[in-house]
């Protein structure tokens, strides 16, 4: 393995004022690393950014959001790019892999509103702004007096459609807002045994096309061992039962010390089915303990489930 100091590295994004931050924030932790390095940002549009009047499960899923950003790692244009881990599908092409996993933000999902401070406080009817079918369903279960209505787009986009009176409030990763300094649009964070997170929600991934070993090398030290070791458990999870946007799936691991907490639901989208399991065990251990979750959920007929989400 080379420990020669790369010269140039191009990492491809999101145009996203979220995902610039992101690569941005890569970009500056390389540059520490590789002070003589000139690290160049590509910036894509991908159709994720482009289809914004339908939910992602009804176009193509999470693979909209990084497709074109792995075109350019495989086509030579980029050395690597930054995701959104949640939005990185759990099937990973051919001659690519995932060299990197930054520490986790906040995992939470963010109440935002102007007018009320949490959830309790809504009226009956309120509507409420989310993009993601995990989020309806864990709303739907325990607030059914709401009113849940698709929400795409930036973030920039969903708060100004919040601003102007569209929704009663929105939902949206604690993580993001955290990063671009909106702290103070987070009326309150929403607890994980309320609304769980999806699997790899708060953390970045960076990927690289599997035949550069000399990249992962440079990547290695901010690699962060226990949310790599926890989203793998959760993305484990969530593989095993597709993947999809289609599928109101959360899983989520905590680590302490030596021990991992692993949680996983699914659900029907109305939120009038849910069947939770959880395992615990020793922190590198995530995918058994993902696999006892998965065997607990099929117990609890998560096909019959699934295949409901599936025909909607």
């Amino acid at each position: 393995m080379t420990t020669t100091p790369p010269k140039k590295l191009t990492i491809a994004t999101r145009e996203s004022r979220l995902a610039m931050w992101q690569a941005e924030h890569v970009r500056d932790r390389l540059q520490t690393l590789y002070p003589d390095c000139v690290i160049e940002l590509l910036g894509m549009t991908t159709r994720g950014d482009q289809i914004l009047d339908r939910t992602l499960s009804k176009v193509g899923g999470k693979g909209l959001f990084v497709k074109e950003l792995e075109t350019a790692i495989l086509d030579g244009r980029a050395d690597m790019a930054v995701h959104s881990l949640k939005d990185v599908p759990m099937d990973i092409p051919g001659g690519l892999q995932l060299a990197a996993v930054l520490e986790r933000e906040d995992s939470r999902d963010a109440f935002v509103s102007s007018r009320y401070a949490n959830l309790a406080e809504l009226p009956t009817g309120a509507v409420v702004g989310t993009s993601s079918l995990r989020r309806q369903a864990a709303l739907m279960a325990a607030y059914p007096h709401l009113t849940i209505h698709p929400l795409r787009g930036n973030l920039d986009t969903r708060l100004r459609k919040l601003d102007q009176g569209d929704y009663a409030a929105i939902i949206l990763a604690a993580a993001g807002l955290n990063r671009l300094g909106l702290q103070d649009r987070i009326r309150s964070c929403i607890a994980p045994e309320l609304s769980l997170p999806s699997a790899g929600q708060g953390a970045m991934a960076v990927e690289i096309a599997d035949h550069r070993p000399e990249l992962a090398a440079w990547l290695a030290p901010i690699n962060h061992l226990p949310t790599a070791l926890a989203v793998q458990a959760e993305r484990a999870v969530s593989k095993s039962f597709g993947g999809s946007c289609q599928i109101p799936l959360a899983a989520y691991a905590t680590i302490d010390a030596e021990q991992m907490h692993l949680r996983a639901f699914v659900a029907t989208p109305d939120g009038s089915k849910i069947i939770f399991a959880e395992a615990r065990g020793a922190k590198d251990q995530g995918t058994a303990l993902a696999q006892q979750i998965v065997e607990r959920l099929k117990e609890q007929d998560a096909a019959a489930i699934l295949a409901q989400c599936l025909t909607e």
